[in-house]
């Protein structure tokens, strides 16, 4: 290969170059980006990395974007928190959590993928680029397409939570608003991308976006001081962040970087729209489309175009799924932020709940260094937390009434 990366077919292994294929014309798998190992172990040493700006550009020579190509926000590079309050009350001894409820430009993980996706569309030539959305997507492709100069199409469900919409539409993106599920939304989007030159992420441009959420990998292992953790837990949609964070940590170790060690994959989904964790569950290889019903909008694909791959990486890695019903998650929203102050979305919640059970079942030990990856930020789902919080008691400015409030509290408690 002339650059350091190609697509390539996973199963036959037909080469197709750089471009936007998205099927082997053999035997019509969905590519994937291979990339020159021997060559970039020469050029990405740990020194050269740390030498670079804190975002997941640190981390280029794994990334399919041009070597010229040119980063226009310092996307990634999010903390890597120990959390020992939630760490107690779920039973782990060694409990950390990846902030992509910080990322920066829209605070979600979403940031990472679309980076990488834009910067691969630039470099094709595309002037509009789009997506199929249920929400942190939309907000991070309108935002960074604000930021390159080019047109944005984005195409959602029409029930999406109103934050979600309004932080698409306020950058200047056209916002269409679609009568059904996501899978009818992307099916949609497939039939645009065509008719029209345009660079769909998740579409035609899905095998270079995907690349984006290794960094989620690479980060974890670097902040770690070069090592990799014993468990990942992972909220899944479509499933192409589990499988390509395992992807991350095995090219990580295959450069040397760092020293192989077992890491568990585990996968949480939410309970109205499960059919990863159900297929992991049930001992299937197959994946058996759901009709969402959940509160977690950004979590509900019924129908996950790499659902086969993160029921792989969860199997191969000796890690398994669960899943949340709407109340979980909610408990794992305000668990998460009452313990350890961090507000996340309602895929938070869905993976403190997951993990919750992982660890009550015995399957994840509570001596074992466990990630678990916050992909959003909860101002993003506030809707979801209506009616469900007090929002405390009100009273005139006396001190006398505040005083009468005290009392009361002390009675209460």
């Amino acid at each position: 290969m002339s650059s350091l990366f190609q697509l390539e077919c996973p199963s036959c292994r037909h080469a197709h170059g750089d471009g936007t294929t998205i099927f082997c014309d053999d035997c019509f798998t969905p590519l994937e980006v291979a990339y020159d190992l021997p060559r970039v172990r020469e050029e990405m040493t740990r020194s050269v990395i740390e030498s670079r700006p804190l975002d997941i550009w640190r981390y280029r020579e794994l990334l399919p974007v041009p070597a010229d190509a040119q980063t226009e926000l310092p996307v990634g590079f999010t903390p890597l928190l120990a959390a020992p309050s939630l760490g107690r009350q779920l039973g782990s001894q060694h409990l950390l959590l990846k902030n992509d409820s910080a990322c920066f430009p829209t605070l979600s993980f979403k940031d990472r993928v679309v980076a990488v996706a834009l910067a691969a569309a630039r470099s094709f030539g595309f002037t509009v680029v789009g997506c199929a959305s249920t929400g942190n997507l939309a907000n991070a492709v309108a935002a960074q397409a604000a930021r390159l100069g080019l047109e944005a199409w984005i195409l959602v469900p029409r029930d999406l939570e109103p934050a979600k919409l309004l932080a698409t539409a306020v950058y200047g993106a056209k916002l269409v608003r679609v009568e059904g599920n996501y899978d009818q939304v992307n099916r949609l989007c497939a039939e645009i991308a065509e008719r029209h030159r345009w660079g769909f992420v998740n579409v035609n441009l899905r095998a270079y976006y995907a690349e984006g959420s290794k960094t989620v990998a690479f980060e974890i292992a670097e902040q770690l001081g070069w090592r990799l953790p014993d468990n990942v837990v992972v909220p899944m949609a479509g499933g192409a962040q589990i499988s390509r964070i395992a992807k991350g940590f095995r090219e990580l170790v295959a450069l040397g970087l760092v020293a192989d060690h077992p890491v568990r994959l585990f996968g949480a989904q939410a309970a109205g729209c499960s059919p990863i964790a159900a297929a992991a569950q049930q001992g299937r290889s197959e994946i058996v489309p759901e009709q969402p019903r959940t509160l977690c909008h950004s979590l509900a694909i019924g129908d996950p175009a790499d659902g086969y791959r993160a029921l792989r990486v969860m199997r191969d890695s000796g890690g398994s799924a669960e899943s949340a019903t709407d109340d979980e998650i909610i408990q794992g929203m305000r668990l998460l932020a009452e313990t350890e102050g961090i507000f996340g979305e309602t895929a938070a919640g869905v993976t403190v709940a997951g993990a919750a059970k992982l660890l009550a079942q015995g399957r994840i030990a509570p001596q074992q260094t466990t990630v678990l990856c916050v992909t959003g930020n909860g101002l993003k789902t506030t809707d979801a937390l209506a009616g469900r919080l007090s929002l405390g008691p009100t009273v005139r400015p006396r001190i006398a009434e505040f005083e009468a409030l005290l009392e009361e509290q002390a009675v209460a408690v």
